[in-house]
Parts: structure tokens; C-alpha cells; sequence
């Protein structure tokens, strides 16, 4: 099966890492397909990467105040 590569900053990319590996281009072309599948399946979701930030903000105790907008604008210097 052959691939035609039109895009010319792809064919770049596709030579480059060829040449710096010193591999043929479909192997290159392999190895990095099955790279970016194996990042695609570790990656964290980001609920899931959130979560525990929002455990932790559930967890805090409630004062019952409120933030006092001039005072946070006076921290910041946008008083």
C-alpha cells in the first residue's frame, strides 16, 4: 500500500526525522504513529486530572463570608 505525501512541510517532517534516525521513512513513519496512538492512551482526561483540585476545594471549611472586592482589587493593583 503506498502513501502520497502532498503537503510539503509534511514530506519535510517525514525526510528530517528519516534522515536524523537514519531509518527508511515509512519505519519513521510507523514508529511515530505508534508513539502518538500509545500518548493518545496514557493520557488523563482532564476531568480526572481535576478532580482531586476540586476534592480538595470541596473539603475546605465554609466561613459564611464573603470576598471583599476592594480588598482583593487593592491586592492586585487594579484599585
Amino acid at each position: 500500500m503506498a502513501y502520497n505525501i502532498k503537503d510539503r512541510d509534511t514530506d519535510r517532517i517525514i525526510r528530517e526525522l528519516a534522515a536524523l534516525k537514519g531509518k527508511p521513512i515509512l519505519d519513521c513513519i510507523r514508529e511515530a504513529c505508534e508513539h502518538e496512538i500509545q500518548r493518545e492512551r496514557l493520557k488523563t482526561p482532564l476531568w480526572e486530572r481535576v478532580q482531586p483540585l476540586l476534592d480538595r476545594i470541596a473539603r475546605a471549611p465554609r466561613t459564611g463570608l464573603t470576598a471583599d472586592k476592594a480588598f482583593f482589587d487593592d491586592l492586585s493593583g487594579d484599585a
